[in-house]
C-alpha cells in the first residue's frame, strides 16, 4: 500500500517476529517490507528497503541491536528505529537511545501501545513510557564507571578472583581493591556479589547470549 507506514522487523526469535508481522497486518496504515533474524541482516535489509520505521530488539546475534541502530544511523541519520525489548536495565536503555533510537518499549505492552508508538515514531516523535524515562534519569543521574572500572566489573561478573583480575588486566592486587571500592561506591553496593547482580540488572554487563 503506497501510504502506508514502512516497517523493518527484527528480532531473533521466529515466534515473536512472526507475531509482530501478524499483528501489524491488522492495521491498515502498515505494511512490514522486511524481517531479520540477526543486527547484521538488519543493516543490510535497511540499506535494501530503507523502512519508514525499525522495530528493533536489542540482543541479537552477529550484531547486537545497539551496533545495528550505531551503523543504520551513522549512514542514514533520519533512520527511525524503534527498540522493543525484554531488557529494562537503565544501561540498556540509555545506549539504545545513545545510538539514537527514538522509542523504548518493552515486549509486554499491549499490541495498541505498539502500534501508538510506531505511528509516533514515524511522525518524527520521541516514545519512552514513563517508567522507562524514569530509569533513564536515574542512569543520567549517577556516577558513570570508567572504562577500566568496567572492565574490572566484567570480570568481576565472570566469576574471577581480585588475583585474576590484576593478572588479566596486568594490574597490581593493590590496584584491583581501589577499582573495585569506586565501583562500589558509584553503583551504592557493599560488595563484590551485589556489585555482579546490580551490574546484570541494570544491564552494565551482559552474560554472553547462549546458542
Amino acid at each position: 500500500m503506497s501510504g502506508s507506514i514502512r516497517i523493518l522487523v527484527a528480532d531473533d526469535h521466529n515466534v515473536v517476529r512472526q507475531g509482530l508481522v501478524a499483528l501489524i497486518g491488522t492495521v491498515s496504515d502498515m505494511t512490514v517490507v522486511a524481517e531479520a533474524a540477526d543486527g547484521a541482516q538488519a543493516v543490510e535489509l535497511f540499506r535494501k528497503h530503507k523502512p519508514d520505521v525499525t522495530i528493533m530488539d536489542l540482543r541479537l546475534p552477529v550484531m547486537s541491536g545497539v551496533e545495528a541502530i550505531t551503523q543504520i544511523r551513522r549512514d542514514f541519520p533520519s533512520a527511525r528505529i524503534l527498540v522493543l525489548t525484554t531488557f529494562d536495565g537503565d544501561e540498556n536503555i540509555f545506549r539504545a537511545l545513545q545510538a539514537g533510537a527514538r522509542g523504548y518499549l518493552l515486549k509486554d505492552m499491549f499490541g495498541d501501545e505498539l502500534m501508538e508508538a510506531i505511528r509516533g515514531v514515524h511522525a518524527g516523535k520521541t516514545r519512552i513510557p514513563a517508567p522507562i524515562a524514569q530509569r533513564l534519569a536515574e542512569r543520567m543521574g549517577g556516577p558513570s564507571l570508567t572504562n577500566r572500572e568496567l572492565e574490572v566489573l566484567k570480570l568481576i561478573v565472570s566469576g574471577k578472583s581480585n588475583k585474576d583480575i590484576g593478572n588479566e588486566l596486568s594490574i597490581s592486587e593493590a590496584t584491583v581493591k581501589t577499582h573495585i571500592n569506586s565501583i562500589l561506591g558509584k553503583l551504592g553496593v557493599s560488595d563484590r556479589t551485589q556489585a555482579a547482580t546490580t551490574a546484570l540488572q541494570r544491564g552494565i554487563v551482559e552474560l554472553p547470549q547462549s546458542q
